[in-house]
């Protein structure tokens, strides 16, 4: 299995391009759960994943039903959000470990909150007046900490 990162109906397509861009450099796989707000040929979302769309593990699922459906149990869950209390470089992560980032002007829904399935809700420690990160950075940062405890790079 790899690492793997879902997106919950993104809605910009330079971050999603960019993310996806990542996921190839990582060997990561990507996972869009809900429509998001464009569609995934768009020029920008395009040209941000410059041209590794072809090398990308991308699935998409039509919602959080279907997308959890699809976990294997063996896997956790962890949301990604400026709500969590436990900083991002705390749990011990493993190397079939899902991080699902909520869309770039609402987040995650209180559903997804509410359910039973999540391993966790982390968070990236920032500075109290700022909201919160661009959405692609975040899944960077996140990423990058979960491959650096994973692999011995």
């Amino acid at each position: 299995m790899a690492l793997r990162i879902a997106l919950y109906r993104p809605e910009i397509p330079p971050n999603t391009g960019n993310i996806a861009r990542l996921c190839v450099a990582l060997g990561a796989e990507l996972h869009i759960v809900g429509e998001p707000a464009f569609e995934l040929t768009e020029k920008a979302a395009r040209r941000a994943g410059l041209d590794y769309w072809d090398k990308l593990s991308l699935t998409l699922h039509s919602d959080w039903e279907n997308f959890t459906k699809s976990v294997s149990s063996d896997s956790k869950i962890y949301l990604v959000s400026t709500k969590g209390s436990v900083s991002y470089t705390k749990p011990q992560y493993l190397e079939d470990d899902i991080f699902l980032f909520g869309n770039e002007t609402s987040g995650l829904p209180e559903e997804i909150f509410r359910s039973d399935i999540p391993a966790g809700i982390i968070r990236i420690p920032m500075e109290e007046d700022c909201r919160c990160l661009n959405l692609s950075n975040a899944v960077a940062v996140v990423a990058y900490e979960a491959l650096r405890q994973i692999r011995s790079w």
